[in-house]
């Protein structure tokens, strides 16, 4: 066991320090609320055509297709979830998932791995990557692959122990040209120097896992489902911070509320919270890939794609990239309760594409604002990385300028910097400016 492991397990109550500390910030983090505001101002032109950015902003590409790793491959495609941790000795790292299917480059990726191409043993392309960069400079001084052998590693969750929860959102089961199931959650330690031992966390559920937040004073995970009839769950581990020791999977009930998706008739409101509880799941490995169906029947209410998920302080935020009537996307919020039921509430919902379509990975900003990250392809729809005020009103902070998705948002611990991957053709930029609680 880590010491960082050790700790969290000793004191869970004040986990949010670590949080922070861990992982990308989060709201507090021992900045001072501002009041809400409107956004930056309209995104200005990029003389380079990669990404539009307010006044004042700039980015910086750290990482992009093709190039050179470290331990001799070269950066996947398919950039999506990604966390940033401070490691110490002035570095960070940022762990970073590649949604690749079996049919995709790897980058040529070999060693220790969870499933290999059957007949070849070539590990399969999916996992993570992970960029160590000079704190001060942002230089990177080295990235090479942390996981391998897993199937479209969506996005994840940092933990308050310092390490990279990383989802896969496929549940292919070993079927000749691949040699084991899929559908589970990794971890991978920030401080890992190269690939780790791959290890599948089972009793976390067998599903189309997109994204994992830890609520730090408990050590319970939250977990989001890729599905248009998804469900919502949280993992209560028997030891909190050893996850790879089993636990119990619920799945969240919310009190008369079967749908929040809001497509046929309104059954979420927003700003209205309601009273949430939960059910608990057995045999979460599901061969048949049926929890969701089971937990519906349980009583569990059913999300539209749910995707991104982060931790505040206190209070969570997950999205659902196609609810609302307009089918362009809704952002919750759930504020777990140590006794009695939790309150959730529908944070805000899309009237129109042009406002915010299909926001996937999130985060939190160190003011509490949101980062949305869009990823949307129809009608040549231009991505772009969405705010959304502490009242639940959109902004276009970031339009993306080729035909890709933004994805993996994340802060520096010091609140300096904003990390975000372009999907494809992959490419990690570093973003910095006049933040407002700078």
């Amino acid at each position: 066991m880590t010491p960082d492991r050790r700790q969290f397990l000793r004191a869970a109550s004040s986990a949010f320090a670590a949080l922070a500390a861990a992982g990308c910030a989060a709201r507090g983090g021992g900045l001072a609320a501002l009041p809400v505001g409107d956004g930056y101002g309209a995104p200005v032109p990029d003389p380079a055509g990669l990404m539009d950015l307010p006044p004042g902003f700039s980015y910086r590409v750290l990482s992009s297709l093709g190039d050179a790793m470290d331990d001799g491959g070269t950066v996947p495609d398919a950039a999506d979830g990604m966390g940033c941790f401070d490691i110490g000795n002035g570095e960070l790292a940022l762990v970073r998932n590649h949604e690749l299917s079996p049919n995709q480059d790897g980058g040529g990726v070999m060693g220790r791995a969870y499933d290999t191409v059957a007949r070849s043993l070539i590990p399969l392309p999916g996992g993570t990557t992970t960029l160590v960069l000079d704190a001060r400079t942002l230089a990177v001084k080295r990235q090479f692959r942390s996981l391998a052998g897993t199937i479209r590693n969506c996005a994840g969750g940092i933990t308050p122990w310092g390490s990279w929860l990383t989802c896969e959102e496929n549940v292919t089961r070993a079927n000749g040209r691949v040699n084991k199931d899929h559908g589970y959650v990794f971890e991978v330690p920030a401080t890992a120097a190269g690939l780790v031992d791959p290890v599948p966390l089972t009793a976390m559920g067998r599903f189309n896992h997109e994204a994992a937040c830890v609520d730090p004073s408990s050590g319970i995970v939250y977990l989001t489902e890729d599905r248009e009839d998804g469900l919502l769950y949280r993992f209560i581990p028997t030891r909190p911070g050893e996850l790879a020791r089993g636990g119990t999977l619920q799945a969240l009930v919310v009190q008369g509320v079967a749908d929040t998706r809001n497509w046929d008739m309104v059954s979420m409101t927003q700003g209205r919270p309601l009273a949430g509880t939960w059910v608990s799941l057995d045999n979460p490995e599901a061969p048949e890939d049926d929890l969701r169906q089971r937990g519906a029947a349980a009583g569990a209410a059913l999300f539209a794609r749910g995707e991104g998920i982060w931790m505040g302080e206190g209070e969570f935020y997950f999205t659902a990239t196609s609810g609302g009537a307009a089918r362009q996307g809704q952002v919750f919020r759930l504020r777990p309760t140590l006794h009695g039921p939790d309150a959730i509430d529908l944070f805000y919902e899309s009237p129109a594409m042009a406002e915010y379509s299909f926001g996937d990975n999130l985060t939190i900003a160190p003011d509490g604002e949101l980062f949305v990250c869009e990823d949307q392809y129809q009608d040549d729809h231009v991505n772009h990385l969405r705010g959304l005020t502490r009242d639940g009103r959109s902004y276009a902070f970031a339009r993306l300028l080729v035909q890709s998705e933004t994805a993996g948002a994340c802060f520096s611990p010091d609140g300096h910097t904003l990390f975000v991957n372009v999907y494809s053709p992959a490419k990690t930029l570093a973003i910095t400016g006049p933040w407002k609680w700078l």
